[in-house]
């Protein structure tokens, strides 16, 4: 998984199908959604998995308006196509993912 800053946000985020996960070091349910993420960034090939630690870049955070996390921003050839807040399985992932493929 890449961990997006400022600097490189616009370039991973500009082709494809990607999730960004808004999240944290001391966040519980992010602890649970970063293995659910890794399992389907290697399961789901359509799907490219990008972290932004929201105390480390509070810019990205505000900009996004990320009010809670973790925030699970999907992103459509550098475009918002869907953001969802809270834990998500892979059942879940992967379902958003082919809604938005088929978009």
């Amino acid at each position: 998984m890449t961990e997006l800053t400022k600097a490189n946000f616009a370039q991973e985020t500009a082709s494809g199908i990607v999730v960004v996960d808004f999240w944290a070091t001391w966040c519980g349910p992010c602890r649970m959604q970063a293995p659910v993420l890794e399992e389907a960034e290697g399961a789901i090939p359509a799907l490219k998995v990008c972290k932004v630690n929201v105390d480390e870049q509070p810019d990205l955070a505000g900009q996004f308006k990320v009010s809670a996390i973790p925030t699970l921003v999907f992103m459509k050839d550098g475009k918002i196509a869907r953001t969802v807040v809270g834990y998500h399985d892979f059942e879940a992932l992967e379902a958003i993912v082919g809604e938005i493929s088929k978009a």
